[in-house]
């Protein structure tokens, strides 16, 4: 794979992170919840976190370490963000964020049935698994909806703000047995 792929669904396009998206990242950024619901994303977040953000993603995928698409909508305006990681031993984590004024219209779902179905079918990774603080279930839910399970809970595993969180961890696998 040498291009950076390009997935479409019904009412999304999964591409390429670019430059151009900065500024409506760094806007929507704004709200402390995301850096609250995340165990990476910083508040307050500007251009250097943004330019970060952005050099990281690209330096992933030339390593074929990591696959970050930008989700858009069909006029190709960023609304938010979703990627597997390569993990080792053919698995990967996904993560996501979505624009709030996006949030509850089943767009990270669809595009993670979308990024789940390239991982199996083009990256061939094995099980792919998300976690979620437990102050944001909605994530979990959308976990549960493209046929996730909770495989565990793993215990005071990430700190943040001083405090240790029990992270559920989900997880689906290309073959069920």
């Amino acid at each position: 794979m040498q291009d950076f792929p390009k997935i479409e669904t019904e009412r999304l396009i999964l591409s390429e992170l670019k430059e151009s998206d900065l500024p409506l990242v760094i806007k929507y950024m704004q709200d402390k919840e995301y850096s609250d619901f995340t165990s990476t994303i910083p508040y307050p977040y500007g251009e250097e976190e943004a330019e970060f953000w952005l050099k990281i993603t690209k330096e992933a995928f030339e390593k074929r370490k990591g696959y970050t698409f930008a989700i858009r909508d069909k006029s190709e305006k960023i609304i938010g963000a979703i990627g597997l990681h390569d993990e080792g031993a053919d698995k990967a984590e996904m993560g996501y964020w979505m624009a709030k004024e996006f949030w509850n219209q089943g767009y990270v779902t669809e595009a993670a049935k979308a990024i789940v179905d390239f991982g199996f079918k083009e990256l061939e990774f094995n099980k792919i698994f998300a976690t979620h603080f437990p102050h944001n279930p909605a994530s979990g839910k959308i976990m549960q909806k493209i046929g996730m399970e909770l495989e565990v809970v793993l215990k005071q595993h990430l700190k943040k703000n001083g405090k240790y969180y029990d992270i559920p961890m989900y997880s689906v696998f290309k073959n069920k047995d």
